[in-house]
């Protein structure tokens, strides 16, 4: 590299090229042991990178414990509910519960027992009252996939103040499940949809019956019907996020940890935005989950979903676990080898660190820059996130379709039926109403995309049901939603002759002005 001089001539000019990292042998934080790691072009010890691993976990939870910051420029540290951790048995909530158990739920006492600072310390009190580990086992989605409950319940033998809650994916298609975690009376029927098809009209609802399928079959059923496979990663993404969320609101938490580090939120950000999730990238950072009300609403009860690890890269993480001797289980093969986005974005973002490191925190920081421009309307049923407005003229305005076209054919039978020429007050929306404007832009192409090309047998591979691959259970939440709205905005009968009755709520002035010629004067 040279200045604007003539290097030739000016050997000043010449300037010295600068160094990619600190290749000193000392570390650059205490300038006195030798280094053992290198991140981000610095040189670390042993003795100084562990605490700042701890710092940068400390730094990234804290702020979000208090549900109110208070006067206090260092407020006492108490949350207002227990505390739930995601653990998948793999690398980064290996690392998040061994931190959270040495950080919180260990007293370090003086040498004559007391506790240290006195009573009154800070430290003496819990930050959260419990702490419960939940673990979702999804091989049931998977062949040739083994339970892997009993490794997970042995890595936690030594975290003895940790309860362990055993969750199963199928728990989402489970009525016993749904009805021991909600208080609520309302519908808990099975429902199912036809998939794939466009519209998702709720006259392609049916009440499945519930004692010919079991749990495992309905989720084996609806990932079978998905379109793609990144609908199906990305579907069973949704699942375990969903059950880790509703778990933690029936144990009354108020924080549930992730172990997502820097370079799966990466990861999770690339993927987010290339399946049209773009909207709720907020969230991926960190959300305010709201049961049934919109992430607006200020309610003491909201659950705050935090990842402490989003500013520690894989390598960081890998070092700290090998240097502690923390025991991790890892993940099996088949369910790492994730197809579709997801996996091609995993290996792209993994072979990027390695060579430039920086440019996964970049993606970090820049995604977190981002923020919707209008506020949502409310709640996907689906991912139970926010939905975008004008979502419906914006896929009018983008889409070009033609109903004439052969591949597009069969979508004729699930249109609503045409509406009378003499009838002016019923419209195609209202003899069949769509749940697609209940679903957020990313769900909804989750159920209804096409794949450009025919799906090649990859692995993981799903196991298929004997149920027609279109007709798809709904899981429970999004079925007690359904339900909801089909009683709520409108009743809808089709009879045997082909007649549609719509019958829709109305105010007492509507009902008014129509009755009015039949009323006597009083």
């Amino acid at each position: 590299m040279s200045s604007c001089g003539n290097p030739s001539t000016d050997q000043d000019a010449l300037m010295p090229r600068r160094l990619r990292f600190n290749k000193g042998k000392d570390c650059i934080k205490c300038k006195a042991n030798p280094g053992k790691i290198v991140i981000r072009h610095a040189v670390y010890c042993k003795e100084c990178f562990i605490p700042l691993v701890m710092l940068k976990f400390r730094r990234s939870l804290e702020p979000s414990v208090n549900a109110s910051a208070g006067t206090s420029k260092r407020p006492k540290l108490k949350a207002s509910g227990s505390l739930v951790l995601g653990f998948s048995g793999g690398l980064g909530s290996s690392i998040l519960l061994d931190m959270v158990h040495k950080t919180y739920f260990v007293n370090e006492s003086s040498a004559n027992g007391e506790a240290r600072g006195g009573t009154n310390h800070p430290r003496s009190a819990s930050v959260w009252t419990s702490c419960a580990v939940c673990y979702v086992e999804v091989c049931s989605a998977f062949p040739e996939t083994r339970d892997r409950t009993n490794e997970i319940i042995k890595a936690l033998a030594p975290y003895p103040k940790f309860d362990f809650i055993p969750l199963r994916l199928e728990y989402a298609f489970d009525d016993s499940w749904w009805r021991s975690i909600t208080t609520t009376d309302q519908d808990r029927s099975q429902l199912t949809i036809e998939l794939g098809k466009d519209g998702l009209y709720t006259e392609a609802l049916r009440h499945g019956p519930s004692c010919d399928l079991s749990p495992v079959d309905a989720l084996r059923t609806y990932l079978a019907s998905l379109p793609t496979q990144t609908a199906i990663s990305s579907a069973i993404r949704i699942l375990v996020r969903l059950l880790l969320l509703y778990t933690a609101r029936s144990h009354r938490a108020s924080h549930l940890l992730l172990g997502t580090s820097l370079t799966t939120l990466s990861i999770s950000l690339i993927s987010c935005i290339s399946q049209g999730g773009g909207h709720s990238i907020r969230e991926e950072f960190q959300e305010e989950w709201y049961y049934g009300i919109p992430a607006t609403t200020e309610n003491a009860d909201a659950i705050r979903v935090v990842r402490p690890l989003r500013d520690v890269t894989m390598k960081e993480c890998s070092m700290f676990a090998w240097w502690n001797s923390i025991h991790v289980v890892g993940r099996d093969g088949q369910i790492r080898a994730t197809a579709g986005i997801p996996g091609l974005t995993k290996d792209f973002i993994v072979g990027l660190e390695k060579d430039y490191p920086s440019t996964v925190s970049t993606i970090a920081r820049t995604c977190a820059k981002l923020e919707p421009k209008n506020a949502s309307p409310g709640l996907c049923i689906l991912c139970q996130r926010p939905i975008q407005e004008g979502l419906d003229d914006w896929k009018t305005r983008i889409s070009i379709r033609s109903y004439s076209d052969a591949k597009l054919g069969p979508d004729l039978v699930y249109l609503p039926t045409p509406v009378p020429p003499n009838s002016s007050d019923v419209t195609m929306s209202d003899q069949c109403p769509s749940i697609s404007k209940q679903l957020c832009y990313s769900c909804r192409t989750t159920l209804t995309s096409r794949g450009s090309r025919a799906a090649k047998p990859t692995q993981p591979r799903v196991i298929h049901s004997t149920q027609q691959p279109l007709s798809a259970p709904l899981p429970m939440w999004v079925s007690a939603s359904c339900a909801q709205l089909r009683t709520e905005d409108r009743q809808l009968m089709v009879l045997g002759n082909g007649e549609v009755w719509v019958g829709k709520r109305q105010d007492d002035a509507t009902q008014r002005n129509e009755i009015a010629e039949f009323l006597l004067d009083t």
